[in-house]
């Protein structure tokens, strides 16, 4: 008996051939049953997982990684566009064009007659355009003359120092904003007492939430100093990472076990790791 051919027909046009995979993928009958099974909450973590690969390649400065990491990111769209297609809501197409639309509409110094000349002017232009869209999104969606927000939009599942970042700074456009650093070192001093309050009255639900009000106040710090607080956490993550790592390989040069020094030995190990690093 004859067997049907199941090879790929390329188009010569990579994106219209990824989109035929994915087709074929998604086939009820001859498709992948994992693919079949997969619905928009299910592939989602995934999607935020190859976003962060993609990260991590351009941290690393690999090149070769980089691009087969965009690629994985690119199928988590066409994944996403699928799965709509079938449910007949949009298709890859319509993703494509709409963002076509949108990087027009917010250059208009580039597609248009606007005349902006620095970046900190089109930040500014772009805010305003955003700002402009989250209303009339709202309109169309029928919400409430209540809304919209100036905080609409920031995605939920953003790393949470990050979404820290964005709140801060959209709330900071409508004039809610500390005057200066001065007032942030006294909040931070602020939510530094409470969370030992909560600690000394060993509630465990205000510890927690004073650690997060802790945390939103290194996030504001960060973001007046204009630095990213999510890089800046990554980055000292892998300092820890790197010295830690030392104080156990200095252990075992002298023979023993790390975990069995005494914290003052162990403090003393950290200050050496830190000046070979400055060598």
């Amino acid at each position: 008996m004859p067997t049907t051919d199941k090879a790929l027909s390329r188009t010569g046009d990579p994106m219209k051939d990824l989109v035929e995979v994915m087709r074929r993928l998604r086939e009820p009958d001859n498709g992948c049953p994992w693919d079949l099974e997969q619905d928009f909450q299910s592939i989602a973590p995934y999607t935020l997982e190859e976003a962060y690969e993609v990260y991590d390649a351009i941290e690393r400065h690999d090149m070769a990684d980089l691009k087969e990491e965009l690629g994985d990111l690119l199928l988590q769209v066409v994944f996403h566009s699928q799965m709509a297609k079938e449910a007949d809501q949009f298709t890859f197409d319509d993703v494509a064009a709409v963002i076509v639309d949108k990087m027009v509409r917010r250059h208009p110094h580039v597609f248009g007659d606007a005349d902006i000349e620095t970046s900190d002017a089109q930040t500014a232009a772009w805010e305003v355009v955003k700002a402009k869209e989250r209303e009339l999104k709202a309109a169309t969606k029928g919400v409430p003359e209540s809304a919209p927000s100036a905080l609409d939009g920031v995605a939920l599942a953003l790393p949470a120092l990050t979404r820290s970042e964005k709140l801060l700074k959209r709330a900071a456009r409508t004039g809610f904003e500390w005057p200066n650093f001065s007032y942030l070192k006294e909040k931070l001093n602020e939510e530094l007492q409470e969370v030992e309050d909560a600690a000394s009255d060993g509630d465990a639900e205000a510890i927690e939430e004073e650690v997060g009000d802790l945390l939103i106040v290194a996030a504001n710090i960060a973001r007046y100093h204009k630095v990213d607080p999510e890089a800046a956490l990554r980055k000292a993550n892998d300092k820890f990472e790197r010295r830690f790592k030392g104080m156990e390989a200095f252990a075992a040069q002298s023979g023993r076990q790390f975990s069995e020094l005494e914290l003052s030995e162990m403090e003393k190990l950290w200050r050496e790791v830190k000046c070979t690093e400055k060598d």
